[in-house]
């Protein structure tokens, strides 16, 4: 589609088994979503920047064009882990014994969407391969596995332990995943008589369990529950209308961010899908951003053009 080659441009620039639908389904229940915890953001404060981690490192081909982040701690260390599809790899960046440190995984093709599994694990899918791997994060990043699946996914979210969500644009779908590859659900929403979903980039998963969708074909902010219904979808007009929404996370208070690209800023959402205010804008530095998360200590991280910045927002 052009709007996936735009976005590519911009960064480089199944049968199904029944038994199988239903114990996996039967595990998908809300109460065993597993949604990682966070220290509160206070989502009322001014944001301060902190810090930008330049992505680009040793060996790089070009420029470092981080497109999504997550951060975990490992031993006690807070590791900020980025994918850089412009340079085909994983990186993590970290601190240890007062030192600067990164690790760099080269993969077959350009990583994108990134979620967190375990405590010291990941799950990337890679463009252009058909594949999703799992990466262990020591700090340094080992490959774990490679996961061959039917399409090629873009955003990604872990549900369960051992069940993923991710989503295609071939069709426009999000598909509920075992840690095998197989498709266990596909939903693909029609509202009001259209697709909601045409590019569906970024996912996440609320504290109660359902997806959060960002579609840049639509220009809407879409959250799901896992049979396909759709909770809300946010797609207004005038100053608050999306123009090129892309990362997406959930807080553990509920609260939603999601990127404007075009717009240059990060938009505060209720978790019913309500606008409260652009949290972050060019003003603060933010150019191009894409993929985002909230660490610890009341911190958030978005990956933008010149790296991933890291803002507090703390009282």
């Amino acid at each position: 589609m052009a709007t996936s080659q735009k976005l590519t441009e911009h960064l480089l620039t199944l049968g199904q088994d029944t038994d199988k639908l239903c114990r996996a389904l039967e595990d998908l229940q809300l109460g065993e979503i597993h949604v990682q915890d966070d220290d509160v953001l206070d989502l009322k404060a001014a944001p301060v920047l902190q810090d930008t981690i330049n992505v680009t490192v040793a060996g790089d081909a070009g420029g470092g064009a981080p497109a999504d982040v997550t951060v975990l701690e490992v031993n006690g260390i807070d590791t900020v882990v980025v994918t850089d599809c412009n340079n085909k790899s994983v990186k993590s960046f970290y601190t240890r014994n007062s030192q600067p440190g990164h690790s760099k995984l080269s993969l077959e093709g350009g990583p994108w969407g990134i979620t967190r599994l375990k405590h010291n694990q990941v799950a990337v899918t890679v463009l252009d391969t058909s594949q999703i791997v799992t990466v262990e994060v020591n700090p340094d990043l080992v490959l774990l596995s490679t996961i061959t699946t039917s399409k090629q996914y873009w955003g990604i979210t872990s549900l369960t332990p051992s069940a993923l969500a991710a989503s295609a644009e071939s069709p426009p779908c999000v598909d509920i995943l075992d840690m095998s590859g197989h498709v266990l659900r596909s939903v693909c929403p029609d509202h009001e008589g259209g697709h909601i979903l045409l590019c569906p980039c970024f996912l996440c998963t609320t504290r109660t369990g359902n997806i959060l969708v960002s579609d840049n074909g639509t220009k809407c902010v879409v959250c799901l529950t896992l049979e396909g219904d759709v909770v809300f979808k946010y797609r207004p007009t005038g100053d608050t209308a999306l123009k090129d929404p892309l990362g997406i996370t959930s807080t553990s208070t509920g609260d939603i961010l999601v990127t404007d690209t075009s717009q240059h800023r990060v938009i505060h959402l209720t978790q019913s899908g309500q606008f409260v205010r652009n949290i972050l804008t060019s003003q603060d530095g933010v150019h191009h951003p894409w993929g985002l998360c909230v660490g610890g200590r009341g911190r958030m991280y978005l990956c933008a053009s010149d790296g991933v910045k890291v803002f507090t927002c703390c009282k």
